[in-house]
């Protein structure tokens, strides 16, 4: 068996070989223009374009073991997973950072190896991914690995991505729950909860975090750490107090509410291991899916997502010393979630340009000489607080020019017109900063005039960017338009402050109790299931999310076996390979943490995250467990 598929992947890196010598043949042709055949080569289909690729993160999806028929599933299942984490932070606030391209290579055979057992048949597939860390009797079933030459050559295929700009995530044609995190992340496809492997092991393979799971074999308690400090950003063996004092690890995110539920501190258990290291969260995105990314392992992702563009997106020429007669100009980033910072400084002087992307030296008077003129552009984002990261090449960029009064700038027709923008296709949601960037004629600076609903709003110097959230849109449908002042030139949106509704529907309690100024209460005496139905006026999936007591937010995917099923909830949890789901009052992980049953009243809060982005109010319902009679 191990020959057969060695053979197999031999001949597939040599036909990807042939294909990337054939690379300029490829063409990028939209999902719905063509159906591939068996015999189809690999065709490259772009996503989501935020930008030039050479100037955005490319996040490259490859799939193994849909055949050309099956190719639909591979979308299908593309979408759900780019649905869920465009739901996550920090992919949420920086999507405008990434293009997403599909790479569909239909495979000779459905399914990927070892699938679900290692007595399963070998598959004729492109890239020749397998459960069992590729068909190793010593390895675990969920470790699904992927051929890398293959997978790299595919990726090849997408012109302007390298491994500098680009991440690489391989979905498997399979319903079997798995993947990996590494050079390539790779994930099931089809499974419940394979939408949530993705941003899992993006955490891996982009982020470089670690597990914080306290087993590597499910059912195994992985015993007590032994080894030194971990260099995980999100692992120590330090006290709170020794974080502190030493200025250590998460030390300035101690005592914060968790993005996950609880507060930040130190949770034992971690990198495999049930004793002697600690986490900063109860649970997290690494250690429980379903879950968000923490604090900590937030700020790591957004310097590893940061790390892979430059803020400054365009300049004024500084080859050669510029005039003091004409404007200078920066273009930059803009993220989703907040605008970016603009400081200029005059030989070392901070300039009162209030963010402005341009500043016009005539206004200047400057005196003979040559100048230093910068502009440094920082992401002033809350989801960072160690100075370091901040002052990284990451979230902080600075250019310069020499100005010298003795240059005289020639003549310039440049008209002004829009050059960039937020997307004007879709909708954009009431917190969504969208952006409006403009030519740069070297005699003035264009002003870019925001009205909302026809009427004017205020932006100052800063005028390329407009915050949604800071306005507080009410609910329902605006109209956003952007104008370059004293031309035509005009952009306009759509605002959807509609957030979408979710309703819930319980299995038959034993009595339902109502009382005036509290939530409906249900009342039971043992296992019940919840299933949560999100519906938007407008086209676009959306994302259920719910918590139990005021902990985590969790997303809502069915059940692990069935995502067509309801969530089930148990005064123990139920074991399902070896994890623990759904126990109502304190989570529950694995088969050894406390099963004892939290009797009593619960509220269950829940929400919908629509493809705009808006976040629903939450609402809620009472649950009262009471113990089984007799």
């Amino acid at each position: 068996m191990t020959s057969q598929r060695s053979g197999v992947r031999r001949e597939v890196a040599r036909l990807l070989s042939v294909c990337l010598l054939a690379a300029g043949l490829v063409g990028t042709v939209p999902a719905a223009a063509r159906t591939p055949t068996a015999g189809d080569g690999p065709v490259v289909v772009p996503v989501q374009t935020t930008g030039p690729t050479d100037r955005r993160f490319n996040l490259v999806f490859l799939g193994d073991g849909y055949t050309a028929a099956e190719m639909p599933r591979f979308r299908a299942d593309l979408e759900r997973h780019l649905n869920t984490l465009w739901s996550i932070e920090p992919f949420a606030s920086y999507r405008s950072y990434i293009n997403v391209w599909a790479v569909e290579s239909p495979s000779a055979e459905s399914g990927v190896d070892c699938d679900p057992g290692l007595d399963a048949p070998a598959r004729d597939t492109v890239l020749g991914m397998g459960f069992w860390g590729g068909c190793n009797p010593g390895s675990v079933q969920r470790l699904l690995t992927v051929d890398g030459r293959a997978a790299g050559a595919l990726a090849d295929l997408v012109t302007g991505t390298r491994s500098a700009n680009r991440q690489i995530v391989a979905l498997a044609n399979s319903s079997t729950y798995g993947g990996a995190g590494g050079g390539y992340a790779t994930a099931s496809g089809g499974n419940a909860l394979s939408s949530l492997i993705t941003p899992h092991e993006l955490g891996h393979s982009l982020g470089g975090l670690q597990d914080e799971y306290d087993y590597y074999g499910r059912g195994v308690p992985g015993g007590t750490y032994t080894g030194p400090e971990p260099d995980s950003a999100h692992h120590t063996l330090l006290t709170e107090r020794e974080m502190r004092e030493r200025r250590a690890k998460w030390w300035r995110w101690l005592g914060d509410e968790s993005e996950s539920g609880g507060v930040i501190g130190r949770h034992e258990g971690g990198l495999y291991s049930t004793g002697g290291v600690w986490r900063p969260s109860r649970h997290s995105l690494m250690k429980t899916l379903g879950y968000a990314f923490d604090q900590v392992e937030r700020e790591v992702m957004v310097r590893a997502i940061s790390a892979k563009v430059n803020l400054v997106q365009d300049h004024t020429p500084n080859t050669a010393p510029v005039g003091a007669d004409r404007t200078v100009w920066v273009d930059t980033l803009h993220p989703v979630g907040g605008a970016l910072s603009v400081t200029w400084r005059l030989d070392g002087r901070v300039l009162p340009t209030r963010g402005a992307r341009t500043v016009d030296l005539r206004a200047l008077r400057l005196a003979p000489g040559p100048h230093t003129l910068t502009a440094t552009v920082t992401d002033p984002t809350p989801f960072v607080r160690d100075p370091a990261v901040r002052a990284s090449a990451a979230l902080t960029r600075t250019v310069g020019w020499t100005v010298d009064p003795g240059v005289t700038t020639g003549r310039d027709d440049t008209a002004p017109r829009f050059t960039g923008h937020t997307p004007t296709d879709a909708p954009v949601g009431a917190r969504a900063v969208v952006h409006a960037d403009t030519t740069h004629p070297v005699d003035r600076a264009p002003v870019v005039r925001w009205r909302l609903d026809g009427r004017p709003v205020t932006t100052g110097a800063g005028d390329r960017d407009l915050d949604l959230g800071a306005l507080r849109v009410s609910a329902g449908t605006h109209t956003l338009t952007a104008r370059i002042a004293g031309t035509g030139e005009v952009l306009t949106w759509t605002v959807d402050a509609r957030p979408a509704a979710v309703s819930y529907e319980l299995s038959e309690p034993l009595r339902t109790v109502r009382r005036p100024g509290r939530p409906v209460e249900y009342v039971h005496d043992g296992p019940f299931t919840m299933r949560l139905t999100a519906r938007d006026d407008r086209a676009g999936a959306v994302v259920s999310q719910f918590r139990v007591d005021g902990d985590g937010w969790y997303t809502y995917y069915g059940w692990p076996t069935d995502a067509d099923a309801p969530f089930r909830f148990t005064p123990g949890g139920t074991v399902i390979d070896d994890l623990v789901y759904g126990k109502l009052g304190r989570s529950r992980a694995v088969p050894w943490d406390d099963a004892t049953p939290d009797y009593g009243t619960h509220r269950i809060e829940y929400r919908a995250i629509d493809a705009a982005g808006n976040v629903s109010g939450a609402r809620s319902f009472l649950v009262t467990l009471v113990p089984p009679r007799g």
